[in-house]
């Protein structure tokens, strides 16, 4: 499939609901610019804990940041998140990262840094941004915009997966990796600053009981129909 003019494609939603990775495979198959927010943000977190600050400590955290910075490589079709020259694209996926996560993407200044940062690379090329906040915040002229959702048993089994193909060691069990999901989706959306929710124009896909096939090919469609609507 090829898209002829210049567009961007915002896809939101919940923790584990499959966003990076039918954002990654939609993005090869357009040859579009892939944008992993999530990634960026748990990147902040591990320079939170590389270098021993609290997690809500904003000022330090942005220093930190500003003196290690985050680089997104692609490297043999892969995202790679790189900071002070160092590949920390494993260690953004572990539990401790995830369960700080929320915080760290909850102070106003690390995320004004991130948004001018993700605006600045959308720039002016194709470009697919998963995250939770791309439609109604990031990009809210998208010419598409998907809201994944799944359930919290769905998204937990998913995780696991993910640990174990990563070689990622957790002693948590299924039901209490559910458990943090569930108070991550809260934490979500309730922060102040970009809380997670639907963008209004933005289309709802449950992919509870879909695979990746399904729910790249549905949102493939969404695209080539939205690409034809504007060429009237």
């Amino acid at each position: 499939m090829e898209i002829k003019q210049n567009m961007q494609v915002a896809i939101d939603g919940p923790a584990s609901a499959g966003k990076s990775t039918v954002a990654k495979i939609i993005a090869n198959k357009l040859s579009f610019v892939y944008i992993d927010t999530g990634a960026m943000y748990r990147a902040c977190t591990v320079i939170a804990k590389r270098h021993g600050i609290d997690y809500g400590d904003e000022e330090k955290i942005l220093q930190a940041i500003n003196e290690d910075g985050i680089e997104l490589k692609s490297e043999n079709g892969e995202q790679k998140v790189y900071s002070a020259g160092e590949d920390i694209s494993l260690e953004i996926r572990t539990p401790e990262i995830s369960a700080n996560v929320s915080q760290v993407s909850a102070l106003p200044k690390i995320r004004k840094k991130m948004v001018d940062l993700q605006r600045k690379m959308a720039g002016e090329v194709s470009v697919i941004m998963d995250g939770r906040d791309i439609g109604t915040t990031v990009l809210p002229n998208a010419e598409v915009k998907i809201f994944l959702i799944a359930s919290a048993r769905s998204r937990a089994e998913r995780r696991m997966l993910d640990f174990k193909e990563r070689g990622i060691k957790t002693d948590q069990t299924v039901e209490e990796i559910e458990a943090d999901i569930a108070e991550r989706d809260y934490k979500d959306s309730h922060r102040k600053i970009s809380p997670l929710k639907k963008a209004k124009d933005a289309i709802e896909i449950d992919t509870t009981n879909m695979t990746i096939d399904e729910v790249v090919n549905e949102i493939l469609m969404k695209i080539q129909r939205k690409e034809k609507s504007l060429k009237k």
